[in-house]
């Protein structure tokens, strides 16, 4: 074989390789925290609308259902909320608010009668049942009232 042709072969297969390394495990998807609404509408008046203004939205884009039983979800001051028996589908996003209501497959509440996210700065913490570390997003502004993560 020619040598210009061999060197045409590797070069076709080292970009098969390449296409083809577990770097593309990123495209497979993830399950992530993906926006926090920090500051509700209005005034900060503790009534359960303005409670559940705030919220914080989980979103799977894996190609699996995940169960969330017994995960939680933290601040920086460690108000901890830990997930009842939920399973978020692939490709789906379920939001948890800070304040009362009925859980549904798409939103699920705190049962809270106080705020859990600063205005200003804070963290948002998911964490396995295990109790290992999922995922974070961290916001530091209050020139907006959400953080997309």
């Amino acid at each position: 074989m020619p040598r210009t042709r061999r060197l045409a072969a590797g070069a076709a297969i080292t970009a098969a390789t390449v296409l083809l390394l577990p770097g593309q495990a990123h495209a497979a998807g993830t399950l992530r925290i993906s926006k926090i609404w920090y500051d509700s509408p209005g005034s900060d008046t503790r009534t359960n609308a303005s409670l559940n203004g705030e919220w914080v939205q989980i979103t799977n884009s894996t190609g699996t259902a995940v169960s969330l039983k017994g995960w939680t979800l933290t601040d920086t001051s460690r108000h901890a909320y830990t997930f009842p028996t939920f399973t978020l589908k692939p490709g789906k996003t379920v939001t948890v608010k800070t304040g009362r209501g009925t859980n549904t497959t798409t939103t699920l509440y705190q049962q809270r009668g106080a705020y859990v996210w600063n205005n200003d700065k804070d963290t948002a913490t998911l964490r396995r049942t295990n109790g290992t570390l999922h995922h974070t997003c961290a916001y530091n502004s209050t020139r907006y009232d959400y953080k997309t993560c």
